[in-house]
Formats: C-alpha cells, sequence, structure tokens
C-alpha cells in the first residue's frame, strides 16, 4: 500500500510540474513571443534551459511554506498516513485546476491552487482551526497590491520610454543612449533578485551575510560595466551606419528590435527565479510525502536530487507541449504588445517582484506580470485593453483558491474512505 500511494504521488507530482511548465511558465516569456522580439521556438528553447537551471541548481533550498506553512503539521505526528493522503490529494486537485486553465488558456497562479488545495485537506482533516489563517492574510494582500503595483510601474516606464524615446525627433539617437540604461537596470535587478532570494540557502546560508555586505556594491560594479559594454556596442553599431540617427522611416522599427534584447534578458531571469521558486509548489509536497514515510512530519523539508531533476523535467515538458495556450494569452489577447511595451511589463514586474520580496510579501508573478501588461495597455488608453479576456482572467483568479480547496477536500475524503475499506476488509 505504502508503495502504491508513493508511486501514485510521483506521478502526480510530475503531472503538477508538467501543468506548471504549461501554465506559470509561459508567462515569463509571453510577451516576447507576442511582441515579436523571440520566436516562439526559441522562447521554449531559452525558457526550457532557464527553467532547468532555476529548478535543478536552486530549487532544492526551498522553504517549508507548502507543508507546514498552511496548515500545523503537528496534528498529522500520529497519522502520517493522513498526511501522505492529504499531499496526494492537494497535487492532484492543484493539477486539475491548472490543466483545464490552461486549456481555457487562462493564466492562474500555481502557488495560489497548492495552497487553496492544501486548505480544503486540513480542513476535512481537522477542521478550520489547523489552518494558520494569519498567513492566508498575508497571500489574499498580496493579490491586490502586487498586480497594482506592477501596473502602476509599468505603466510609468511606458510612459517614460513614449515620451522621451518613442516620440523624439531622433528616436535611434535617443535610444542608443536610453538602451545602456535598460541594460544596466536590467543586470542590477537580477544580481539584487538573485543575492537576496537565493544568497541565505545556497551553501547552507554561509554566502547570505557576505552577499548582504556585497550585494549591492557588486552589482552596481556589474551593471555599470554591462551599461558601458552596452554603449559601446550601440555606438559601433551606429558608427558602421551614420545614418541610422537621421530622421526617415523605419527607425522605431529599429529602435524596437533594441529594446526586444532588454526584453529577452527579462524573460530569462524572470524564468530563472520561477523555475528555483515554484518547482516547490510540484515537488514540495512530494518531499513531504518521502518524510512522512519516514517519520518526519514536523522536520525541514529536504529534496532529493532526483526529485529536482524530476520537477524540472515535468515543468519543460509541460511548457514544450502545452504552454502555447497561455502565451497566446498573455502576449496577444489583453492589449497588443510591442518590445517597448514588452520591456516595459517585464521590467516592471521584475522589480515589484524584488520589492516585495525584500518585504516579506508572498506574491505571484502571474498576477503581477497580468497586472503590469494591462499597465501599459492602460498608457496607451482604456480603449487598448481587451476588457473581456481581463474579466476571465480576474474570475479565474477569485475561483482558484476555494476551487482547488473544495475538490482537495473531496479527493482526500474519497481516498481516505477507499483506504480505511481496503484496510480493514479481510485478506
Amino acid at each position: 500500500m505504502d508503495h502504491f500511494l508513493f508511486s501514485a504521488a510521483l506521478v502526480v507530482g510530475f503531472y503538477m510540474a508538467w501543468n506548471i511548465g504549461a501554465n506559470d511558465v509561459a508567462n515569463a516569456f509571453g510577451t516576447s513571443v507576442g511582441s515579436g522580439a523571440v520566436t516562439f521556438r526559441r522562447a521554449l528553447l531559452l525558457a526550457a534551459i532557464c527553467e532547468f537551471a532555476g529548478a535543478y541548481l536552486v530549487g532544492a533550498n526551498v522553504s517549508d511554506t507548502i507543508k507546514s506553512g498552511i496548515v500545523a503539521t503537528a496534528i498529522f505526528a500520529d497519522q502520517p498516513l493522513a498526511f501522505e493522503v492529504g499531499m496526494l490529494s492537494a497535487l492532484l486537485a492543484a493539477s486539475l485546476w491548472l490543466n483545464l486553465a490552461t486549456y481555457l488558456g487562462q493564466p492562474v497562479s500555481t502557488t495560489h491552487a497548492i495552497i487553496g488545495a492544501v486548505i480544503g485537506f486540513g480542513v476535512v482533516f481537522g477542521g478550520a482551526e489547523v489552518v494558520q489563517w494569519h498567513k492566508m492574510i498575508r497571500i489574499a494582500a498580496s493579490w491586490v497590491v502586487s498586480p497594482v503595483v506592477g501596473g502602476a510601474l509599468a505603466c510609468a516606464i511606458y510612459l517614460l520610454v513614449q515620451r522621451f524615446v518613442l516620440r523624439a525627433a531622433r528616436p535611434v539617437h535617443r535610444a542608443q543612449r536610453t538602451i545602456p540604461l535598460g541594460v544596466a537596470a536590467v543586470l542590477l535587478i537580477v544580481w539584487l533578485s538573485v543575492s537576496h532570494e537565493w544568497g541565505a540557502r545556497v551553501g547552507g546560508g554561509r554566502f547570505a551575510p557576505w552577499l548582504a555586505r556585497w550585494a549591492l556594491p557588486s552589482g552596481l560594479g556589474l551593471a555599470a560595466a554591462a551599461g558601458l559594454a552596452a554603449h559601446a556596442f550601440l555606438r559601433w553599431r551606429v558608427a558602421r551606419r551614420p545614418w541610422l540617427v537621421t530622421e526617415g522611416a523605419g527607425h522605431l522599427a529599429r529602435v524596437e528590435r533594441w529594446f526586444g534584447f532588454l526584453q529577452i534578458m527579462t524573460a530569462c531571469y524572470m524564468s530563472f527565479a520561477h523555475g528555483a521558486n515554484d518547482v516547490a509548489n510540484a515537488i514540495g509536497p512530494v518531499a513531504g510525502f518521502l518524510q512522512a514515510r519516514r517519520g518526519l512530519i514536523a522536520a525541514r523539508t529536504v529534496i532529493p536530487s532526483w526529485v529536482l531533476l524530476l520537477g524540472g523535467t515535468g515543468i519543460v515538458i509541460g511548457l514544450a507541449t502545452y504552454g502555447y495556450k497561455v502565451m497566446q494569452a498573455v502576449g496577444h489577447k489583453i492589449t497588443e504588445v510591442t518590445p517597448t511595451r514588452g520591456f516595459s511589463a517585464e521590467f516592471g514586474t521584475a522589480t515589484t517582484v524584488l520589492v516585495c520580496s525584500l518585504l516579506g510579501l508572498p506574491i505571484s508573478t502571474t498576477f503581477v506580470l497580468v497586472g503590469a501588461v494591462m499597465g501599459v495597455g492602460f498608457a496607451r488608453g482604456f480603449g487598448a485593453i481587451d476588457l473581456g479576456v481581463v474579466k476571465k482572467i480576474f474570475l479565474s483568479w477569485l475561483i482558484t483558491i476555494p476551487f482547488c480547496a473544495v475538490l482537495s477536500g473531496v479527493l482526500y475524503g474519497l481516498i481516505m474512505t477507499i483506504l480505511r475499506r481496503w484496510i480493514v476488509a479481510p485478506a
């Protein structure tokens, strides 16, 4: 029986990772594909590399939020079977919801799906008091704060790009000065995010003091070097083709192509960060299942390398086989996306994720990115946004947690009933 449940957990964990790849991973490159900065096939390749690298190299050092931060694990100490079945039910419920959302082309939060599912089986097992509701309040607050902040920041960035670059008398000349600043800013955000998010995890936290002291100075140095390199490259390009800085047709298209490189940089960062963080939504419960078998439910979650390989592979396969649905929704359906608009949305998303992480706020990258894309649309006027698509996305957000909670609770009750009858039945 125990081997059967463990095999089922591995299969469902892989299924969950596949759904994460199909739904969540598409968000990182959705605007890049929608703007034409990168083709769908190249986006698949870049996302696969970055996601797998983030999941396999850094994903082992995850928090215990999914396993023990939602429900109090102490109540399962003498009932490991109930905990194992609960995690299996949560994985299956969240996976089914993500599969449905992806089929409908709706970007939803995998984090909120698995959280809702864990709440569901916890309530069925021990009642509402076993849920740590104070943490749920923080998560609920992030639903409102993060999309609004991301949207406002993306809107402001795009308005600045529009005002000082796209509408300039010599847009290519202005872009030549602006692009290096964008490269430096993107690299600085990437470095600070990596330092903050993973510095305390890699090497058991041994690098945290060093990174805390040198993160900003080293980040500024790397950003300055990258900005100078970009400036030198663009000067070389313009020196070879001096007509680029004069007025004429087709110059805005060249500016958009230059901004496309920034977009790809930010998308790669978002993809790596997503693989490192959200892979826990699929393999965290599997690791909890493993610990329950060893009687270590309350211990800190330790994820073996082979489980990370399972999760990373599932995410990549999900992206490659089914990720195009959500990628189209984010990149095309909300508003028309160009490289400058896509860069503004992804830059706003990355910055918001960093700031909220520094504040300790649990946020969804999906929520922030959709809010940022909407913010860019607002900068162009309400008529540039497909409100019908936005309405469907918001509706899918609202029902994610309750749907997954109810489905997980039903599955938990059903599986436990079957197992009890099987166990007590005569041989």
